[in-house]
């Protein structure tokens, strides 16, 4: 058994590694904006997948009663994670395989690169891993002469093409089958000169480059996507078959896993194998599920290692508002139907997280006082779609407004931070004065006609000075209408009376 400390440190760490902005997100996504191919590319791609869900949700009847089940599971998890870890430790380990545990990105990049270089191997194949991006680990190892092959075919594209993925489900969302042929066309050795953009041909020529690979390798890396505290077993699901691929030839298989993943109970699979495959592929069924529990001798690899990995996830579970995203199996339902993320695209959160769950996870892992991440939590309209798409109910509007509060709080509480207020405190304190009293209110509204004269003869108020700056460099804003609500319902009311004092329908 481990000797390592499960109870909630007194200063969770951060967490690091590709969690963060590379730049603000409005700058980064003001620019994506203007790719008109990168938008087409999200368009089609989310409303396809958003369809296809909402049809496979729409045949069972309970879906509602299934989200709520699969919300009580992962607060449980979260709520034993000490005693869960624990347990799975045990189990693993009664079952033949190794247990590693790790604080941060650095500490699991070093602790895998170990077990790679004893075995005396230079390569590895890997499964699509959220956790192995997170940590950066194919740089971290590419830089010290251990290549690592992606073999999920669009994370084969993304490594291929020198990108980042942008999606959670689909990395490669952002590029149609013309970009990814000619991908193919520059960088995969031995590839017909002669390959269409036909989708049967691109998964062909990519079958043939990886085939190789599954049968030379000697190590597999893979991520979880859960782990059953109950029996110390570990799961992966996915599409292509890769995965199985990976998890039974190579000898030796190293596993990384955020500690989130972990579920009290093997029959807890039973409600997330009906949530996951609907919410993220729209299928009843997922393809391929594999589930393996340490090592069988004569059958599979002979050492089996899992990396159990913090990195900034105690730092969330600290977090009473916060921590329920660290329920997330990230399906990508939340993505799908984000009108921000379909614009801007996932590069533009700079995380290996996009989208409205990286929104709020990334700055949760890094702390939200993290300079570059403050801008995260803005970056949505806060329409509650996510929400309602959201196959274990994390409320992620609501955690996207506390980590307002929570930025805003740290930018005030910063070493020399300006004690002034500033256009945007003055702004709310002028409205909460004018809202909180329906006097003040209508002398307010009286002025709206004066609005008018910001506005072109379009009709629509194009620039702002100041605050309104920020608002009006991607918007437009209809002029103010001459009267107000109010001043039209009074007129109303004054119109409906008779000179008796008489309302219309009195008296019949």
């Amino acid at each position: 058994m481990s000797t390592v400390s499960l109870g909630m440190p007194a200063l969770p760490p951060r967490g690091f590694g590709n969690i963060s902005e590379t730049e603000p997100f409005p700058s980064y996504a003001r620019r994506e904006l203007q790719n008109g191919q990168l938008r087409a590319n999200l368009r089609h791609a989310t409303h396809t997948i958003r369809d296809k869900r909402l049809r496979v949700v729409s045949e069972l009847p309970d879906w509602e009663e299934l989200r709520e089940a699969g919300s009580a599971i992962k607060s449980e998890a979260m709520e034993r994670l000490p005693e869960l870890l624990a347990q799975f430790e045990e189990q693993f380990t009664a079952r033949g395989g190794t247990v590693h545990w790790a604080r941060d990105a650095a500490e699991a990049n070093r602790i895998v690169e170990g077990l790679v270089r004893a075995t005396g191997s230079s390569e590895v194949v890997k499964v699509k891993s959220m956790a192995t991006q997170e940590i950066g680990l194919n740089e971290y190892l590419e830089e010290r002469g251990i290549a690592a092959f992606e073999t999920d075919l669009a994370e084969l594209i993304v490594q291929l093409g020198h990108d980042k993925p942008s999606h959670i489900l689909v990395p490669a969302i952002h590029r149609n089958r013309t970009e990814i042929r000619d991908i193919f066309l520059r960088e995969m050795p031995g590839v017909d000169p002669e390959l269409t953009d036909e989708p049967r041909r691109l998964a062909m020529a990519a079958r043939a480059h990886l085939r190789r690979k599954f049968l030379s390798a000697k190590v597999a890396i893979s991520g979880a996507n859960f782990g059953i505290a109950e029996t110390g077993t570990l799961g992966v699901v996915e599409s292509e078959g890769n995965g199985r691929m990976c998890l039974t030839l190579p000898e030796t298989l190293i596993t990384v896993m955020g500690i989130e993943k972990v579920l009290p109970r093997a029959e807890d699979l039973g409600v997330f194998m009906q949530l996951l495959p609907r919410s993220s592929t729209g299928e009843r069924m997922n393809p391929y599920t594999s589930l393996w529990t340490g090592s069988t001798p004569g059958d599979g690899p002979k050492e089996v290692h899992v990396v159990l990995l913090d990195n900034g996830r105690t730092r969330a579970l600290a977090d009473r508002h916060g921590r329920s995203a660290l329920h997330c199996i990230r399906c990508s339902a939340c993505m799908n139907v984000c009108p921000v993320y379909e614009r801007a695209g996932g590069h533009a959160y700079g995380s290996t997280y996009p989208g409205p769950i990286g929104a709020i996870l990334s700055p949760l892992l890094t702390g939200v006082e993290a300079e570059e991440n403050k801008s995260l939590p803005y970056a949505s309209s806060l329409c509650g779609a996510c929400f309602d798409a959201c196959p274990v109910k994390i409320n992620i509007p609501e955690i996207l407004v506390h980590l307002r509060g929570e930025d805003v709080e740290a930018r005030r509480s910063r070493p020399g931070a300006r004690r002034l207020p500033s256009q945007f405190d003055l702004a709310m304190t002028g409205a909460s004065w004018a809202m909180s009293d329906g006097a003040r209110m209508g002398l307010l509204e009286r002025g709206l006609p004066l609005g008018k004269a910001a506005a072109g003869r379009d009709g629509v108020i194009s620039k702002l000075p100041g605050l309104g700056a920020g608002w009006t460099q991607s918007r437009d804003i209809p002029a103010p209408p001459a009267e107000s609500f109010r001043a039209q319902w009074a007129k109303r009311e004054k119109n409906s009376t008779d000179p008796q004092g008489i309302k219309e329908g009195e008296g019949k």
